[in-house]
C-alpha cells in the first residue's frame, strides 16, 4: 500500500460487530469463490483456525463448548478464506526477487496466495527456487547430520495439530536436544507460570459454563472485542443477566464499550454495552492497581479469611504486605486515584461469583508473572476459586498455542512425560538444559546455534528488537519453515540456506487430528480433501524426516508414526489427563482434561492449596517530559503477526505507520495530527511515523501497531517466564 495516498477513514465506527461483520461475512465468501462454498468450509467438523477459545470439532464448525450455533467471528472467517486462496504459481518466484519481496507489507505477504512448492534461498541468490520434496529432505538431514544436536532449535506455533506437535519435539529429544520451545514463550508464557506458581496448574481454571454464571467479569489488559469476538457472546448474556464486566485497559476499546453480536437479534439491532465499568491505568501499572483493589477490599472488610486460612498459603504475609502499603505509592504508579480502585473494589466485594481475566496486556511486561499472580491473589482473598461460575481465565491466542504445551513442547519436558516416555516406550532422552526462544535466538547470532526448524509461524515477526532479530535467523546456516503462506519471515532474517515447506490446512489433513482450547477441552478435527497439490501433512514430513535421520531410534516406528492415530496412543500412554485421546478416533468423544478445572477448593499443588505471592510494585517508566509509555497492539483486521486488512475498523484508522497517543499530548510534544515524526527508543528508531491524536488512549500513553513495531521493543523479558515486555516500551517522539 502506498502510505502517501493513503486517506483517513470518513467512516466512524461507533460499536464492534453489527451489520459491518455481517458485510464481511458476503465480502469473505466472494473472495473464497461463493458464500455457499465459505459455509461448507466453516461448517466442517474441524476445530476453528484462529483463537484458543475454541469452535467446532465434532459439533461441527461454528459451534462452541456449550452447543451454542451460530459461533463466527471474522478472525475465522480471514483465517478460512487464506487457505481457500488461489496456489502461488511457480512463474511467481521467476519474475519476483527476494528485494521485491522484501518490500511487501504483512499483509501483501498474506494475499501471494497458498503454498504448494518447497522452496530455497541460498545466501547470494536473489530469488527464491523451486525444489523438490526430495531435494529439500536431502538438505535437511544432511545438515542435521553435520551439527550437534545442541547446535539446533525447534520452534513451535499454535496452529499445528497435537500430534505434529507431539511428534515433532520426540524427534527432537531424540535426536539429543531440548532446544524446544513454542510461541507461548512470547505470549502467555506469564500466564502458565503465574499460574503454576499460584494453583499448581499453568491453564483456566474453569470451563466456558463457568464463565456464563458469573455475575462478575473482570477483562484486564485485553480486548476480546477485536482478537477473540465471540467471547463478546458471553460478556453480552452476562451483562443481560445484569452482570457487572469491568474492563482495565489504558484505552478505551470500541468493542469493549458496545458490541452488537450479529448472531443476537436483540444485540445486532440494539447494541450491547459490554463494560459495565471501564478503569484505565497507565501502561505497566496494573500491578499497582490489582494490589490497590485487594488493600480496599481488605479495608472494607471483605477478605474471606477461612478461605486464606484453609485453602491458601502464606495468608498472613500476603495480608501483612497488603496492610504495608501506601495509597500514595499505589495512586502514583497505577495512575488511577484511591477513590476509583475503592470503587472497583465495592464492586468486587458484592460480586458472589467472580471470573478475572486477561491476555498479554498483563504478561507482555517484564513483570508478567508477578501481575498473573496478583490477579490469582485477588480472586483468592474472596475465596473466587475452587466452585463453579468463578475463577482465572487466560485469554490465549492461536488455536492450539494450549495443546502444543501440553503435549511436551517446553524446553524441559515435565518429569511425568520424560519418565512415561522412557518406561513405556524406551525412548533415550536428553537431560541437558534446554534453551528458551529468546536463549535460542541469542545463541544463534553468537554462532553456538546453527540450524533451526519452525513449524508453523512466524518467527522473525513474533521477537522484539526487529534488527536483532533479523541478524540472528541470517547467522543460521540452515532454518527450515512448515507454513500455508507467506509472512515476513520468508523475506527478513534468511539463514544461509531456507526452505520453505508448504503444508496443509488443518482442515485438509488426511486422518483426523485434535487441538485443545483454552478451556482445557479436545477436539476432533476430521481433516478434509485438499484444496491444492502439493502441500503435504506436518505429521508426514516430520515423521519423513525422522525416518532418514534416526532410522534406527530406540523404541521408534517411524512407518507407524506416519498414523495419527499411533501417535495419540502415545500421547494418551504419557500425557497426564489425555488418556481419553487413545480412542477418540473411534468413539468422537471429545473430552475435558482431567485436574486443571477446580471446581472444589483443592487445587494442583503438592499440599492442594493456592499459594498467595508478595511482590514489590515497580516503578513507572516513561514520565519524562519528552517521553510516552508504549505498548504495541494488534489491529482488528490482524490475528497474531498474519494481517488480514490494513485499516483498524474498531479504532478509526485506516493504516499501520501510525503512533496513537492522547490529543493532550501531541499538544505537550508540540506536534499536529497527522505531522510526520520519527519514533525512537533505546533499541531503535522508526521514521516516518504519522502522530496523530486518539482521546481513547490514557494521557502519557500510545500505541502502535505489531509487528512492524518490533524494532522499537527491546530484549528485555520477565525473568521467570522470559516473555518479552512488549508493553511498556519507553519511546521518544522526534518532529
Amino acid at each position: 500500500m502506498d502510505w502517501n495516498t493513503a486517506k483517513e477513514t470518513s467512516v466512524k465506527v461507533g460499536s464492534g460487530g453489527g451489520f459491518r461483520a455481517i458485510w464481511y461475512t458476503w465480502k469473505k465468501g466472494r473472495e473464497a469463490g461463493g458464500v455457499w462454498k465459505l459455509y461448507k468450509a466453516m461448517r466442517s467438523r474441524n476445530a476453528c483456525k484462529t483463537c484458543a477459545l475454541g469452535m467446532g470439532g465434532q459439533k461441527g464448525g461454528m459451534v462452541n463448548e456449550s452447543g451454542h450455533f451460530p459461533e463466527v467471528c471474522k478472525k475465522s472467517l480471514q483465517a478460512m478464506v487464506a487457505d481457500m486462496q488461489p496456489a502461488i504459481t511457480s512463474d511467481y518466484w521467476k519474475k519476483n526477487s527476494l528485494a521485491e519481496l522484501q518490500k511487501l507489507t504483512p499483509r501483501q505477504l498474506e494475499h501471494l496466495g497458498r503454498l504448494i512448492h518447497p522452496v530455497r534461498y541460498r545466501a547470494g541468490d536473489t530469488h527464491y527456487t523451486e525444489i523438490t520434496w526430495q531435494e529439500a529432505f536431502d538438505s535437511i538431514v544432511e545438515k542435521l547430520r553435520a551439527v550437534r544436536p545442541d547446535e539446533t532449535f525447534w520452534y513451535f506455533s499454535g496452529r499445528s495439530s497435537n500430534e505434529a506437535g507431539f511428534l515433532l519435539q520426540l524427534l527432537a529429544r531424540v535426536y539429543g536436544t531440548n532446544n524446544v520451545n513454542n510461541c507461548s514463550y512470547y505470549c502467555h508464557q506469564a500466564s502458565g507460570v503465574g499460574l503454576q506458581s499460584s494453583v499448581g496448574s499453568g491453564t483456566a481454571t474453569i470451563v466456558l459454563e463457568d464463565l456464563e454464571k458469573a455475575d462478575t467479569v473482570f477483562v484486564i489488559g485485553g480486548n476480546p472485542a477485536s482478537n477473540h469476538p465471540r467471547l463478546m457472546t458471553s460478556l453480552m448474556k452476562i451483562r443481560r443477566r445484569g452482570g457487572k464486566v469491568i474492563v482495565i485497559n489504558p484505552v478505551r476499546e470500541t468493542g469493549m464499550v458496545k458490541f452488537r453480536v450479529p448472531s443476537d437479534v436483540f444485540s445486532l439491532l440494539g447494541g450491547t454495552k459490554i463494560a459495565s465499568h471501564y478503569i484505565q491505568p497507565h501502561i505497566g501499572g496494573d500491578l499497582a492497581l490489582l494490589w490497590g483493589i485487594a488493600k480496599a477490599v481488605k479495608s472494607a472488610g471483605k477478605i474471606d479469611s477461612a478461605f486464606l486460612q484453609d485453602h491458601c498459603r502464606n495468608s498472613d504475609e500476603w495480608l501483612a504486605a497488603v496492610d504495608a502499603l501506601n495509597w500514595e505509592e499505589i495512586e502514583t504508579k497505577s495512575g488511577v486515584a484511591r477513590s476509583e480502585i475503592e470503587m472497583i473494589a465495592e464492586l468486587y466485594a458484592q460480586s458472589r461469583l467472580t471470573v478475572f481475566s486477561w491476555t498479554m496486556g498483563i504478561t507482555h511486561h517484564a513483570h508478567g508473572v508477578e501481575n498473573v499472580q496478583a490477579i490469582a491473589n485477588l480472586a483468592m482473598c474472596r475465596g473466587m476459586l475452587g466452585r463453579p461460575g468463578c475463577g482465572l481465565m487466560p485469554i490465549r491466542g492461536h488455536s492450539n498455542v494450549q495443546g502444543i504445551g501440553s503435549v511436551g513442547v517446553t524446553p524441559k519436558l515435565k518429569d511425568k512425560i520424560f519418565s512415561a516416555l522412557e518406561e513405556k516406550f524406551g525412548v533415550e532422552l536428553p537431560t541437558t538444559d534446554g534453551k528458551d526462544t529468546l536463549a535460542c535466538m541469542d545463541a544463534a547470532i553468537s554462532g553456538e546455534i546453527k540450524v533451526g526448524f519452525c513449524l508453523g509461524g512466524n518467527l522473525y515477526g513474533s521477537n522484539p528488537d526487529a534488527t536483532y532479530a533479523a541478524r540472528s535467523l541470517s547467522s543460521l546456516d540452515l532454518n527450515v519453515m512448515l507454513n500455508t503462506t507467506m509472512n515476513t519471515g520468508h523475506a527478513h532474517g534468511l539463514a544461509k540456506e531456507t526452505i520453505i515447506l508448504p503444508v496443509l490446512a488443518r482442515d485438509e489433513e488426511p486422518e483426523p487430528t485434535t487441538q485443545e482450547s483454552m478451556f482445557n477441552f479436545v477436539r476432533l478435527s476430521d481433516g478434509g480433501p485438499r484444496r491444492l497439490p502439493g502441500p503435504r501433512s506436518e505429521v508426514e514430513i516430520i515423521a519423513t524426516i525422522g525416518e532418514r535421520l534416526l532410522p534406527d531410534a530406540k523404541g521408534i516406528d517411524w512407518t507407524q508414526m506416519r498414523k495419527a492415530a499411533t501417535i495419540r496412543h502415545w500421547i494418551g500412554a504419557v500425557v497426564p489427563g489425555y488418556e481419553k485421546i487413545t480412542t477418540i478416533d473411534e468413539t468422537k468423544e471429545e473430552f475435558q482434561i482431567e485436574g486443571r478445572t477446580f471446581h472444589q477448593p483443592h487445587f494442583g499443588t503438592d499440599d492442594g492449596r493456592a499459594v498467595l505471592h508478595r511482590h514489590t510494585l515497580p516503578p513507572l517508566k516513561g514520565t519524562g517530559n519528552q517521553q510516552l509509555r508504549l505498548m504495541t497492539v494488534r489491529s482488528e483486521g490482524q490475528f497474531n503477526t498474519v494481517v488480514y486488512e490494513e485499516e483498524d475498523l474498531y479504532r478509526n484508522q485506516d493504516r499501520r505507520d501510525i503512533i496513537l497517543m492522547h490529543p493532550d499530548d501531541l499538544k505537550r510534544l508540540g506536534l499536529q495530527h497527522d505531522q510526520r515524526v520519527t519514533v525512537k527508543s533505546d533499541t531503535g528508531s522508526m521514521p516516518g511515523i504519522l502522530a496523530r491524536g486518539y482521546d481513547s488512549i490514557r494521557s502519557g500513553n500510545a500505541l502502535m501497531y505489531y509487528p512492524e513495531s518490533n524494532i522499537l521493543v527491546s530484549r528485555h523479558a520477565d525473568p521467570q517466564s522470559k516473555t518479552p515486555a512488549f508493553k511498556g516500551v519507553v519511546v521518544e517522539i522526534i518532529p
